[in-house]
């Protein structure tokens, strides 16, 4: 005769499956699946990319270490007629006060990447606010505006910042399509990700003084334009209240709103 022994975590999974077996029989798949999405934990997003009904984008620019090509830039989004969004670390401003001027007297909007560039979910809540006030401070002082847009250096961010930052009149944006031009894989390389991976809404992700950027950046225009959409800095391309994120940072207005998802009534300017 075999004996078979039966682990407590075993009858845990099982119970457990037969819990989840027996709803969906009972009330079905679609109203199972509103249950799930209710008791299960869900993170605070930043914005990625954005539901809109136009073909309309953002393209944006982190600035953290280099200067070399920020007059090319300009110069070259002023041909195209493009105003973008440029994310700045306040050191950079410490040192290039001369260039957040020039990017903002074109139009561009200049707001917060952090004031030293740290990880910031490896801060305290506290750090995390002088980081962010910090660098908003010196932006101010040189543009006569303050920042309500941040983005976290390396892309790091966790449930804390994202309410950190709402709690001090930020929205934290992220991007959909990334240029990696900070890889250094050629004009052809760049130009082709980001204009295949392009969708309305998109937020694309490009660095000062990454090497093949200046040579990139007119051929992107030039088709993204000639594909029929319209470029704006990213305050323009965002929804500022009544609207909600989904799982996977998309930001929809709430008259599009699935009503099993939680909602997100957010900060005005």
């Amino acid at each position: 005769m075999k004996v078979y022994i039966i682990h407590k975590k075993t009858l845990i999974i099982y119970g457990c499956l037969l819990i989840v077996a027996v709803v969906i029989l009972s009330i079905g798949w679609d109203s199972a699946t509103s249950v799930f999405s209710v008791i299960s934990p869900k993170r605070d997003l930043p914005i990625y990319c954005v539901d809109r009904p136009d073909k309309v984008i953002s393209i944006s620019f982190d600035a953290a270490w280099g200067n070399e090509d920020t007059a090319e830039l300009i110069s070259i989004l002023k041909k195209y007629n493009v105003k973008t969004t440029f994310f700045v670390v306040g050191g950079w401003v410490d040192k290039y006060p001369e260039s957040v001027k020039a990017l903002h007297d074109a139009g561009h909007e200049v707001m917060n990447h952090s004031n030293t560039h740290p990880h910031m979910t490896q801060l305290s809540v506290e750090q995390m606010k002088e980081e962010i006030k910090k660098c908003d401070d010196k932006i101010e002082a040189i543009t006569g505006k303050r920042p309500f847009l941040f983005r976290p250096p390396y892309g790091d961010y966790n449930d804390k910042l994202v309410q950190v930052c709402r709690e001090m009149g930020h929205y934290v944006i992220q991007w959909d399509v990334d240029s990696l031009d900070w890889k250094e894989l050629g004009v052809d390389a760049i130009v082709e990700r980001v204009t295949k991976r392009v969708k309305s809404g998109s937020i694309v992700l490009f660095h000062n003084a990454a090497k093949y950027t200046p040579a990139a950046l007119p051929k992107i225009l030039e088709v993204l334009q000639g594909n029929g959409y319209k470029i704006v800095p990213i305050s323009e391309l965002i929804y500022k209240d009544n609207y909600y994120i989904d799982h996977t940072g998309k930001q929809i207005p709430n008259n599009m709103a699935d009503p099993t998802v939680d909602k997100h009534i957010d900060i005005k300017d």
